[in-house]
């Protein structure tokens, strides 16, 4: 408890989650173009990818706007539409090649530049549209 009878805030994001209607193109996407480990699949639902120490949810938000199909995971009904956005954090030596691999998998760089703090981000899309970013890990250091 903190000094004021509070719970301590969370200290980390165990989990986010991205909207894709189709599923294969973003398996092929997170699992191909970027080399993530993919955790499950399940069906036409979503796709889970490891991400460090934290999970990337890839769900299809026509699946997930239903009522919960199973009493034992009574997760309740939710989704968006529209892109979305998701930062990757990567070691700045390393942006360079993986723009490279990006571009050679036909995605297109929509921004590289450098923050005022220095920190170096690359921005591009998904094949759902959701906007997605690479970033030195210093972007949000103090």
């Amino acid at each position: 408890m903190t000094d004021d009878g509070l719970p301590p805030p969370p200290d980390t994001i165990l989990e986010a989650a991205l909207y894709a209607g189709d599923l294969d193109a973003a398996e092929a996407f997170y699992g191909g173009v970027l080399g993530l480990e993919r955790i499950v699949r399940v069906g036409n639902r979503h796709v889970f990818y490891r991400v460090g120490a934290g999970v990337l949810l890839i769900f299809n938000p026509d699946e997930t706007a239903l009522p919960p199909g199973n009493p034992d995971l009574p997760v309740p009904p939710h989704g968006a539409r529209g892109p979305g956005h998701f930062c990757l954090g990567v070691a700045g030596d390393a942006l360079g090649p993986w723009r490279a691999r990006l571009q050679a998998a036909g995605v297109a760089i929509e921004a590289d530049f450098r923050w005022p703090n220095g920190a170096r981000s690359i921005y591009f899309r998904d094949p759902a549209g959701n906007s997605l970013e690479m970033a030195e890990p210093r972007l949000w250091e103090g």
